[in-house]
């Protein structure tokens, strides 16, 4: 037999993994020797695989090739996400392409869609993983929607509601205004975008004297409810208790005092939009402000804008700044960089959004995961100086949103009876 002059790489590796396969050398069955099982950090249904996921599945493999060489019962179980969010977006993207618009479809219509679309593309990301030579025990392939996985996942949310830490809130979430759906805070990714910063003057009612406000969404006075100071700033001590007119819709909100104002940023002054900034939210629960949305879901300013209605956020920043320029509510404009949260898929800019949404209360079951690593030798992570951001990281964790407005993905198990929306069973 000829010996070639260069390896080729597609011949071996083909020859070598159908034999593989054929024997079963990867195939897992429980025995009296120890097990050693990793589970794939499952790869989402939107595309292909890129180089990250080439290193670490190379990685994976390399860890459960060395184990299954020293004697150990080797699983490494494969799968695939159906990744709601991602998978749904990539979707409705190509139905746009294709002159279909989501809104013209049922449910049942899109979700054949993008069952098409997880075939296609599902079957290519299990093909490419074994092109990388991947060790996994494909008998034993999931998809995240299988109906034995939906069954867990539903039984698993009756059991956190039986416990009580999954509840339905009226709380600030991320919105994705693109995809019409909530994000957690995983899914939002923040990115130094250049923008302006916007001072605008705020006149005191019956006092000769405005009070200057600086922001980089000039759109959401629209909602404004209050304008807060530092209670130990001498600049504005003159006007505590005072008021101040909204300027172009001239609502008068009162001007309140609370130390979570600086004093050295901008103006020293705040304005406060409760139902559109997480913080001024927990400024207007404090100080009972009054809640005023602005925003349709779509990221359009809503009926509360008054002659703004209908036109979509940024179109509404442009055209408000020439309003307040040429009522001379204006004061100046500068440049500004600044970190703004976008959609991890969608790649939009998210919108804070007071909603009807579930929540996972996660201090209580954040509190064995900081045990296992600050309270005893669990766990050891390395190198030990990220012990210090871990324990930041879950002592600062927040209850996570659990709900999505998608058609694709798991359905959260709660009928509604009767007219409230809080009359439901799990």
């Amino acid at each position: 037999m000829e010996i070639p002059s260069k390896f080729d790489a597609k011949k071996i590796e083909d020859k070598w993994y159908a034999f593989w396969q054929e024997k079963k050398f990867f195939r897992s069955i429980p025995d009296k020797r120890e097990p050693y099982t990793i589970v794939i950090p499952p790869p989402n249904v939107t595309g292909v695989l890129h180089m990250g996921h080439m290193l670490n599945n190379s990685l994976q493999d390399i860890i459960i090739r060395r184990a299954r060489m020293r004697g150990y019962n080797v699983c490494w179980v494969p799968g695939t996400d159906h990744a709601s969010i991602a998978t749904e977006a990539k979707v409705v993207d190509k139905l746009k392409s294709e002159g279909i618009q989501k809104s013209d479809l049922t449910r049942e219509e899109f979700m054949n869609h993008a069952w098409d679309w997880t075939e296609e593309f599902g079957g290519v990301i299990l093909e490419q993983l074994k092109k990388l030579g991947c060790s996994c025990d494909w008998d034993r392939t999931k998809f995240t929607l299988d109906p034995e996985m939906t069954e867990s996942v539903l039984q698993v949310f009756e059991k956190l509601h039986d416990e009580g830490l999954i509840y339905k809130g009226f709380r600030m979430v991320n919105w994705d205004p693109e995809a019409q759906t909530t994000l957690s805070d995983e899914e939002v990714l923040f990115e130094e975008k250049s923008g302006n910063l916007y001072y605008i003057a705020y006149q005191v009612v019956d006092f000769d004297e405005k009070i200057i406000v600086a922001t980089t969404r000039p759109e959401t006075l629209l909602g404004d409810t209050a304008v807060c100071i530092h209670p130990e700033d001498d600049r504005y001590s003159h006007l505590k208790g005072k008021k101040v007119y909204v300027p172009l819709i001239n609502r008068v909100i009162p001007i309140i005092e609370d130390d979570y104002v600086a004093m050295d940023f901008g103006t020293g002054c705040l304005k406060v939009t409760p139902a559109h900034d997480f913080n001024d939210k927990i400024l207007g629960e404090k100080h009972q402000l009054q809640v005023i949305d602005i925003f349709n879901p779509d990221g359009t300013i809503n009926k509360n804008g008054g002659v703004y209605k209908d036109l979509d956020r940024f179109k509404a920043r442009k055209i408000i700044a020439i309003d307040l320029k040429s009522q001379e509510f204006l004061v100046k404009t500068e440049p500004y960089k600044h970190k703004v949260g976008v959609s991890e898929r969608t790649k939009v800019v998210v919108e804070p959004r007071l909603s009807d949404q579930w929540f996972l209360k996660m201090k209580e079951l954040a509190r064995p995961a900081i045990d296992g690593v600050l309270n005893s030798s669990d766990i050891e992570l390395l190198p030990k100086k990220f012990k210090s951001t871990y324990q930041h990281w879950m002592e600062n964790i927040r209850d996570w949103n659990i709900s999505r407005q998608l058609w694709w993905g798991q359905r959260i198990p709660a009928y509604y009876y009767g007219n409230s929306r809080e009359d439901y069973v799990v």
